[in-house]
């Protein structure tokens, strides 16, 4: 039976354990260019890689609506799924079992969890017995899928389902693009940046100084102005990321949005990722 622990931090019993598999498993692909062993359902969707938004979980006829920002993905290649009921983030191992006929379309597919580490708070906005459902509908088996347009349904041996629907692409303007910068935690060396649309301007934070510069989008492309920033100087490793994002700046850049993910690409081939700030 699903139980809640009241550690805020630590490692799932296996009852906890099973109360986010609808997650990992919901957790599908932000790549969805890529067909092949990672589809999953009649309907072709893929597992990894998809940004999957949680709208609901059905225990004994019992439907719970999941909140706005519920959502899964597991991480192609990598094996592991992180996510957010809505209150409560995760972590865990994700391993998706083939269905064995080499056929490529992932009928029978299932996802199994292990290792998983996930937050545990109170939140007022989250629907009562939510949580506690969307475990319990996962503790008694593993979970079977069915894709049908841009939707996904993971059924328990039991019948109890969760349901869950590819993710928006998040919009350039007007969202908080966190910059992935490998090796750093927290909000020490972070930068964020922010598009306004009808300033044509791009603002925020370096890792080191806060930035601001004109940004015209058009085509694909932004063109970048000359950027206008702050004198702070940090530690070596904060300047030389800061070096390398105002790079992009006095200059024409690519730009891609998968679902969460904004991908920069400079005219001479370098690249910067960013997501979009939960």
């Amino acid at each position: 039976m699903y139980r809640q622990t009241k550690q805020r931090s630590k490692t799932l019993t296996v009852a906890a354990v099973a109360a986010l598999v609808p997650l990992a498993a919901a957790c599908g692909s932000e790549q969805a260019d890529d067909a092949g062993s990672d589809r999953v359902g009649a309907g072709g969707q893929r597992v990894t890689g998809v940004r999957w938004s949680i709208d609901s979980v059905t225990v004994d006829g019992t439907t719970h609506r999941a909140p706005d920002t519920a959502h899964v993905r597991i991480d192609d290649g990598g094996g592991r799924a992180a996510g957010s009921t809505g209150c409560n983030s995760f972590s865990t191992r994700a391993d998706v079992e083939d269905d064995g006929d080499g056929d490529g379309d992932g009928d029978g597919r299932r996802v199994r969890l292990s290792d998983a580490v996930f937050t545990e708070k109170a939140c007022a906005e989250t629907p009562a017995g939510f949580e506690k459902s969307l475990g319990r509908a996962l503790t008694a088996g593993p979970l079977t899928t069915k894709g049908e347009g841009e939707r996904l349904t993971l059924t328990t041996a039991d019948g109890d389902t969760v349901r869950l629907s590819r993710s928006e692409d998040a919009s350039l303007h007007g969202t908080r693009w966190v910059v992935d910068t490998p090796g750093r935690k927290g909000e020490k060396g972070r930068a964020v940046l922010t598009f306004d649309r009808d300033a044509e301007t791009v603002s925020g934070r370096l890792p080191c100084n806060r930035v601001n510069a004109a940004a015209t989008v058009s085509d694909g492309r932004i063109t970048l102005g000359a950027p206008s920033t702050t004198r702070m100087m940090c530690e070596g490793s904060l300047m030389d990321a800061e070096k390398r994002l105002l790079g992009l700046f006095d200059s024409k850049v690519t730009y891609r949005i998968d679902q969460q993910t904004l991908t920069l690409t400079s005219e001479d081939g370098v690249t910067v990722r960013a997501v979009a700030a939960q």
